[in-house]
């Protein structure tokens, strides 16, 4: 057989390679965050065996063909904490106005917001801030971001809340992080459902 003739056979076998573990191969090149960012994978026996025929066919040094990207943990760190400071960079915070200048704080830091008159509280640690807002127009406005309401006069950050009491009243006593306390009335103890995204044996807990 030619040169030519050898040349021909390793294009097809490189087509026929390319195209079988092309679904494979944009799967993992599709993600902009892991692109040029190597992965770890599990092969099974059949994908050991058919790279072994390419391998036959095709020069082991073309990287176009192999179906899996292999490389090390390193790489994939570094991506996670890329991601986790463009997460704290684009974390939503409130700006509002007080003693003549305009605040701003990340909602994840505010542990709850109680009413006060004509303001509200923001427990911001480690001083609190008052706004002047209503409850009600506060509580929609941080509905989006996790907050609910218990009381009448209280909204707390679900991210915040550590520990959950029933009392024998049919209330509940919510503790925060820093140790601080609040009751959930009967009237808003169904706002309790949305503290955690999966609850184990506690189905009555909000009944």
């Amino acid at each position: 057989m030619g040169a030519g003739e050898v040349q021909d056979q390793k294009t097809i076998a490189r087509e026929m390679f390319a195209r079988q573990f092309a679904h494979a191969d944009a799967s993992v090149s599709a993600s902009p965050l892991l692109r040029g960012v190597t992965t770890c994978s599990t092969k099974s026996r059949r994908d050991h065996t058919l790279e072994s025929i390419a391998d036959d066919f095709c020069e082991a040094e073309d990287p176009t063909l192999l179906p899996v990207n292999r490389v090390d943990a390193a790489n994939l760190m570094r991506v996670l904490r890329q991601l986790e400071v463009i997460a704290k960079r684009q974390a939503p915070r409130i700006a509002f106005k007080a003693k003549g200048r305009i605040v701003l704080l990340n909602l994840a830091d505010i542990l709850a917001v109680q009413s006060e008159g004509n303001y509200v509280s923001l427990q911001y640690q480690p001083n609190p801030y008052l706004v002047h807002e209503s409850l009600s127009t506060l509580a929609e406005k941080l509905k989006p971001y996790g907050f609910i309401r218990i009381h009448r006069s209280v909204i707390v950050n679900i991210s915040a809340v550590e520990e959950i009491q029933p009392l024998p009243t049919g209330e509940y006593r919510l503790r925060v992080k820093g140790g601080k306390e609040y009751l959930v009335t009967r009237t808003y103890k169904h706002n309790l459902k949305d503290l955690a995204q999966l609850w184990v044996g506690s189905e009555k807990l909000c009944g």
